[in-house]
């Protein structure tokens, strides 16, 4: 059975969240669900979430899971704010662990920070299934713009986290610690050949001024229009243009406060002896600037 998907698109980072439900039981999923956090003064808002739960509530649908493509780097989860508000378990990829090392190390957080993906309800490894009401999500590690990325196949919707943007846009960086170009080559090929009528669903659009965001693509229009990577790229070409693009790019602006959120299941550090909450930053650690 083909699920329900409502999306919301969140301007202020450029993403995509879906709802995604069993249209017989209404049993519903939460795919990569954004916390809003304002830069200038470090303060975060869950108006962005409201929204997405008061539809939930509005369509009377019952949620079950949160589930996030991979640890992002471009915007704060919310997905501890869900699952406190609803009880959804909250699941991600079992290569969040590795995720979690690397970051412990640079943020170096002390022993109290667990690397065994414990701050998560369930760790999702390749080949992997859970029933949605009627509906059933397959789970596929598709690594290469990170390590613990997964995409969610769900009836013919493909939701595939950064591992493809829209075709006018292309493909997602391979950058960051655990990244590689050619893991994401051969990712994007397994997505592919899921078939071309495939809905395959975003988390990120930077559409140009002359289009509106879009959620999803068929999978034959991203095959064919792609400008990354469609059919006729060759692996070897695609990994030369995407390190060559990655050595000019800079560090997503929030990738500092998102990781440390995000690793910890969208969960923010221990309040300090004042009852505050801190985030660190490191100085002179994360590269090009």
């Amino acid at each position: 059975m083909n699920p329900k998907v409502k999306s919301f698109y969140h301007q202020d980072t450029f993403t995509w969240t879906h709802v995604v439900s069993c249209p017989e039981t209404k049993i519903t999923a939460i795919v990569d669900p954004v916390l809003d956090y304002n830069s200038h003064n470090a303060n975060t808002s869950t108006h962005s979430t409201d929204e997405v739960l008061d539809y939930l509530k509005a369509k009377n649908l019952t949620l079950h899971y949160v589930l996030e493509t991979h640890a992002h780097a471009d915007h704060l989860t919310s997905a501890a704010y869900i699952s406190k508000k609803t009880k959804a378990q909250v699941a991600i990829g079992t290569q969040i662990q590795s995720v979690q090392k690397t970051f412990k190390d640079i943020f170096n957080f002390d022993d109290s920070f667990q690397t065994n993906g414990s701050q998560f309800d369930t760790l999702l490894k390749e080949g992997d299934e859970i029933n949605l009401g009627q509906c059933k999500i397959k789970f596929m590690h598709t690594p290469g713009h990170t390590n613990d990325s997964m995409t969610f196949i769900c009836g013919d919707c493909v939701f595939i986290g950064d591992t493809l943007f829209s075709p006018d846009y292309g493909s997602a960086r391979c950058d960051f610690p655990g990244g590689d170009a050619g893991k994401l080559f051969d990712s994007v090929q397994k997505i592919y050949a899921l078939g071309e009528n495939m809905k395959l669903y975003l988390c990120h659009d930077y559409p140009p001024n002359n289009r509106k965001p879009l959620a999803w693509f068929l999978s034959s229009v991203q095959q064919s229009e792609n400008i990354h990577i469609n059919l006729s790229t060759k692996k070897q070409d695609f990994v030369q243009m995407r390190q060559q693009r990655d050595a000019q790019l800079n560090q997503p602006k929030l990738i500092i406060p998102s990781i440390q959120v995000n690793i910890r299941a969208g969960n923010f550090p221990q309040p300090e002896s004042n009852g505050k909450t801190y985030l660190k930053i490191p100085l002179d650690v994360l590269g090009k600037v």
